[in-house]
């Protein structure tokens, strides 16, 4: 099973929350139970997030500064270039205004850190570069992301309310400061338990699906979303992937990266996190908002995946290649 999955690139935990999503639908989550499950999802948010903070090595931070162009314009692409692209889809006319919010949302989201790295190291880029960039983009994403959404989308809805800043700081900010404050104790640990970690990192996420879409369900979700609505998101999601390749390939000749920090430009710049991205959306939408809100980065996730796993092969192929020839 696991053989056919990695050849059809597809990636497994896609299919565990597939699997909540689908639970939910049928057995969703409802009164006392609802809120208890609520309880453990917020619990698991700020697990997440304290790890995410004992993660992030003091050194990277300071080994980051010293490749600031690269980084930069990383940055750029993520925070700046993405959400120009958000706000033009959210525009298109006739587009459903919940689907339009969840494709914006998605493109505020910082880049992912493992997949980042790892499509970066299998197409032979700037893999210490691509730890600092992804690293860089989470931390930023802490603060730039709940600031965007208040302007971009929650503030033209009557604005943000001093409420959700005081749970972004205690479910989000607080958590991850204390995570890294406490690195020098625990991050040798925490390094030592991959396993769990990845555990309690993925079953936090799957916990907050369930919930969200267990309260969508009952709330009729499946009367509102129909087969053409997830065809859309599906079409949306890839065009947007594949613009942002393009921008960021063409980028990172103009501004001349050599071979191996333009692959660390093209794979940090077009990832969007699902691991933040679904704990944000918990936190900063309503429980009714919050399944219209995730759905275009579920999608997003998954394609991303597929279309940079097939890139990084080519990249590596490439190279081999060109050593080859070097060589004769």
């Amino acid at each position: 099973m696991k053989a056919l999955l990695a050849r059809l690139n597809i990636d497994s935990y896609i299919l565990l929350l597939v699997g909540m999503v689908v639970l939910a639908s049928f057995l969703p989550v409802r009164g006392v139970a609802a809120t208890v499950a609520g309880g453990c999802a917020d619990i698991g948010i700020v697990i997440l997030f304290f790890m995410h903070g004992a993660r992030l090595s003091r050194q990277a931070v300071i080994d980051g500064a010293r490749h600031w162009r690269l980084h930069l314009t990383v940055a750029l692409i993520t925070f700046a270039v993405f959400p120009l692209l958000g706000l033009a889809v959210r525009a298109i006319p006739g587009i459903d205004p919940a689907l339009g919010t969840g494709m914006l949302f998605l493109t505020l989201l910082p880049s992912t850190v493992q997949s980042s790295i790892a499509f970066t190291a299998m197409a032979r880029g700037n893999v210490a570069a691509a730890v600092c960039s992804a690293s860089f983009s989470n931390l930023a994403g802490i603060f730039i992301t709940p600031l965007m959404v208040a302007f971009l989308i929650t503030g033209r809805q009557g604005g943000f309310s001093g409420d959700a800043v005081v749970t972004i700081a205690v479910q989000l900010l607080l958590p991850f400061l204390a995570g890294h404050f406490l690195r020098p104790w625990i991050g040798a640990w925490i390094a030592r338990q991959k396993k769990l970690l990845t555990m309690v990192d993925r079953g936090s996420i799957l916990l907050v699906v369930y919930t969200a879409f267990s309260a969508a369900v009952v709330e009729g979700l499946w009367n509102r979303v129909t087969p053409g609505d997830l065809a859309r998101i599906a079409g949306l999601s890839a065009l947007l992937l594949s613009v942002v390749l393009l921008l960021s390939h063409g980028l990172g000749k103009w501004l001349g990266f050599n071979r191996e920090d333009s692959i660390v430009l093209q794979f940090c710049g077009s990832k969007k996190s699902l691991a933040s991205g679904v704990p944000m959306a918990g936190v900063l939408f309503s429980a009714s908002q919050v399944v219209a809100i995730i759905l275009p980065l579920m999608f997003f996730h998954q394609i991303q995946l597929m279309v940079c796993a097939v890139l990084a092969r080519r990249y590596a192929a490439a190279d081999t290649g060109q050593e080859a020839l070097a060589g004769v």
